[in-house]
């Protein structure tokens, strides 16, 4: 059996962290899975623990370096000692890496999970960091990254490791699949009749997810007399978040209902008519076969993997541009139901055929095989 050392930023809610969770979550008799978080636990901590998942955490607070934390994830790999330390975002992978190396640890995998993010928007250090990790890219054994586009832009960036390997996201279809029964539910719940054009977006206030121009499509979208209701799920979409005075500049204080963070992510896809991702930039975006899974139609920016995600059974549309975007939900809303669910059961099925759990996690252990098989 290999054994796994994960480290990662944080284990609140996220496309890494919900990818994390499925992987080392899945029990295999090939792979035991450890976690260490940089900063206190998150969301999937208690359900990686369900599963058996030895979890720990280096006692880092976000944003703040702590020199005492290289000292401790030194001392946990010499005491777990790892075949493989497989870091997650890039705060972890520059850690990692220094940890890694002086612990001795055999194998280092760093896992990229972005593309073209506009770095502008972030802290300095963040800022610096990709930029950092491209003169140090050369020092991990294989660079994971689950999108070409996330390829293309580190390569960009002056990535230059000894292997890429690219391994997209899986998808649990057991958990995200159509519900009829939670459809219903949940729709009554967010005072939606069956005539109500539900819309939906999955994300944390971010400036690159875009949540300002999925507003101004919604505002479009009902000046023009639509029935519809849009709702906004992630951290930062409470009632009192920071999107409120967008929301009453468009007048759609009786036309959105912020969510926050759920649990209930399939329940939620399934209740939609469409779900929407406006982001200006993304790697390969898990909400989006998340959505497909449950047969629910999409509507993406063309970022990131993207495209090569949705296929033939989702609208593509430029990222920023907020006309593309009303016209794309404006033409998903002409379909009416049937014509919305006519696909149903195809979306679920490409998304089980080229991005199902099994599949995915199968790639990693081959991976993992490989690794300890050149050490």
């Amino acid at each position: 059996m290999i054994d796994v050392c994960h480290l990662i930023t944080g284990l609140g809610p996220g496309g890494a962290e919900s990818m994390l969770n499925k992987l080392a979550g899945t029990q295999t008799s090939a792979v035991r899975h450890t976690v260490v978080s940089m900063i206190p636990e998150g969301f999937f901590a208690p359900l990686l623990r369900e599963r058996g998942v030895r979890v720990y955490d280096l006692g880092m607070a976000r944003g703040l370096p702590n020199p005492l934390a290289l000292f401790r994830l030194v001392s946990l790999l010499r005491d777990i000692r790892p075949d493989v330390l497989q870091t997650w975002l890039y705060h972890a992978d520059l850690l990692g890496l220094i940890a890694g190396k002086l612990a001795g640890v055999s194998a280092i995998s760093w896992n990229i999970r972005c593309s073209n993010m506009d770095m502008r928007h972030y802290g300095r250090l963040s800022r610096v960091m990709p930029h950092l990790l491209a003169r140090l890219s050369s020092g991990p054994d294989v660079c994971v990254v689950n999108s070409r586009a996330g390829k293309c832009a580190h390569e960009n960036l002056g990535y230059r490791p000894k292997r890429w390997e690219v391994i997209p996201n899986g998808f649990d279809l057991a958990q995200f699949r159509p519900d009829a029964a939670r459809r219903k539910t949940l729709r009554r719940q967010l005072g939606a009749n069956d005539n109500t054009f539900l819309v939906g977006m999955v994300a944390r206030v971010d400036p690159m997810k875009d949540h300002a121009g999925m507003l101004a499509a919604l505002s479009r979208l009902n000046a023009e007399g639509r029935d519809l209701i849009g709702v906004f799920v992630g951290r930062g979409c409470e009632e009192d978040g920071p999107l409120v005075s967008q929301i009453q500049e468009w007048n759609l204080e009786n036309h959105v209902r912020m969510l926050g963070e759920r649990k209930d992510i399939s329940g939620i896809l399934s209740a939609l008519d469409v779900f929407a991702l406006a982001s200006h930039s993304e790697g390969f975006p898990n909400v989006v076969g998340e959505a497909m899974a449950c047969g629910t139609p999409v509507v993406v920016s063309d970022v990131g993997d993207c495209r090569d995600i949705v296929g033939r059974f989702g609208c593509v549309v430029p990222p920023g541009d907020v006309h593309a975007l009303t016209r794309a939900l404006a033409d998903t809303y002409a379909l009416g139901h049937d014509g919305r669910t006519r696909l149903s059961a195809e979306r679920r099925s490409h998304i089980e055929e080229r991005y199902g759990l099994p599949i995915i996690v199968e790639r990693y252990e081959a991976l993992y095989r490989d690794l300890m098989e050149k050490h």
